[in-house]
């Protein structure tokens, strides 16, 4: 099959089905699951504030997702066509991505299987076409293996530049992102050598991930009031306290756990007053951040203990094959939520299967490199909080494992299928 045909059909077997569900849920796209970023994206395009309100700028978000929408508002509109269609796109150019992943590591038709395990993923599906900020996490994590593997390969200057750039988004979509650029540095160290060339390539990587991310974190510390990629710290409090354990345990999420008392507010707090009585009480952002920061820091301190015991929890919830069930999860005990539950892990289970006897078909540095990020994302998922929607968009790497079983499993078949012939005939004559 040429590529292009191959382009074609991965297109189409990533499209249409989400085109399926975005009509089947459009009247939820824009008023449920939404993300802060379309609040920020909102504000800016009325005001020109990237914030919750006009006048306020803020940090509290994660930007990336709401940059990404901006420019669809301002053109388009904002209309659930609009949304899910671009969100459909960003799909596709994932699928791609992993086609070439796959092409690289096992064979072209090796890419076609890892492509279509990958967008036909159950959760993807109908989590594609919603608000939500992994739709970038994905994209942006198999355009950082593909260059990382094509940097090994090939340690230029170029793809330094391409491999900082893809970085440098990841991280303003992702903080959890922050250290993965030393992380696939090292691997190139490891994979290209050691050499002058091979050493330079990786720092431009690193100096324009950080030239990326650097004017959003200046615009922070000047319009804010501090440097930062996201003054959110609530959040990473959130998942690591003395009641989290106990709320996630018993059926919640870390937005159910117990406010802590006499916390300053943040802007989420402001945002959710002013829409309730159209009064808005100013807050330090900086001074919430650095409030939830401390906490954090010394629950780590204190109770380390209790943070091991969260941390395996964690590291349980991230890579459960169902995914994890809240109280107030949404579209609880409708045909959505039967799904997380039956479809899900029929899935899953045995992509883990095939995935992890992938490392044995693929080439030792591809395995190397998967276990590596996905290792990461397990590290990073036990000290915030592990979730499904925070594992798939690396699940990638396991479709590309599984695709090479796959492939090794026809491939003896149909030596068995041919030795046995031969067999037969010889027997016959």
């Amino acid at each position: 099959m040429s590529r292009g045909r191959a382009y074609a059909l991965v297109a189409a077997i990533a499209a249409l089905p989400r085109l399926v569900v975005l009509l089947h849920e459009r009247g939820h796209i824009l008023t449920a699951f939404t993300d802060k970023g379309d609040d920020f994206a909102r504000t800016f395009v009325a005001s020109g504030t990237y914030g919750f309100l006009p006048g306020h700028p803020s940090a509290y978000t994660q930007p990336l997702y709401g940059f990404f929408l901006i420019p669809l508002y301002w053109i388009f509109g904002r209309h659930w066509e609009v949304v899910g269609g671009a969100q459909i796109l960003v799909a596709v150019g994932t699928a791609l991505l992993v086609f070439e992943i796959g092409r690289r590591v096992v064979s072209s038709w090796g890419g076609l299987v890892a492509a279509a395990l990958t967008t036909l993923h159950p959760y993807l599906i109908w989590h594609d076409v919603h608000m939500n900020r992994e739709i970038l996490d994905q994209f942006l994590a198999a355009a950082i293996v593909l260059v990382t593997l094509v940097l090994a390969s090939r340690p230029t200057l170029r793809f330094g530049v391409l491999l900082g750039v893809a970085l440098g988004l990841g991280v303003l979509g992702n903080v959890r992102l922050a250290a993965l650029p030393l992380v696939v540095g090292l691997f190139v160290l490891w994979q290209a050598g050691v050499r002058q060339h091979v050493v330079v390539a990786v720092g431009v990587s690193l100096a324009v991930t950080a030239l990326v991310i650097a004017p959003w974190v200046i615009r922070n510390r000047v319009s804010v009031g501090c440097f930062a990629v996201t003054t959110d710290a609530r959040a990473l409090w959130k998942a690591n306290n003395v009641n989290t354990y106990r709320t996630l345990t018993h059926g919640g999420w870390i937005d159910n756990v117990p406010r802590y008392p006499g916390a300053p507010p943040t802007p989420q707090d402001a945002y959710e007053l002013y829409l309730a009585t159209g009064n808005y009480v100013p807050v330090d952002e900086c001074a919430q951040m650095n409030f939830f920061s401390h906490k954090v820091h010394a629950f780590w301190l204190h109770h380390l203990g209790e943070k091991a015991k969260l941390a395996l929890l964690a590291g349980q919830m991230e890579w459960q094959p169902s995914v994890v069930e809240t109280s107030g999860r949404p579209q609880k005990g409708t045909f959505v939520d039967s799904l997380r539950t039956s479809t899900e892990p029929l899935f899953v289970i045995p992509l883990y299967i095939l995935g992890f006897a992938g490392l044995f078909f693929v080439p030792r540095a591809f395995a190397v490199l998967a276990v590596s990020l996905l290792a990461y994302q397990t590290a990073v998922a036990m000290i915030f909080v592990g979730v499904t929607r925070y594992r798939v968009p690396w699940d990638f790497l396991l479709c590309v494992l599984a695709a090479a079983t796959v492939l090794e499993i026809v491939r003896r078949a149909r030596e068995s299928g041919f030795v046995g012939g031969a067999r037969q005939v010889a027997g016959e004559r």
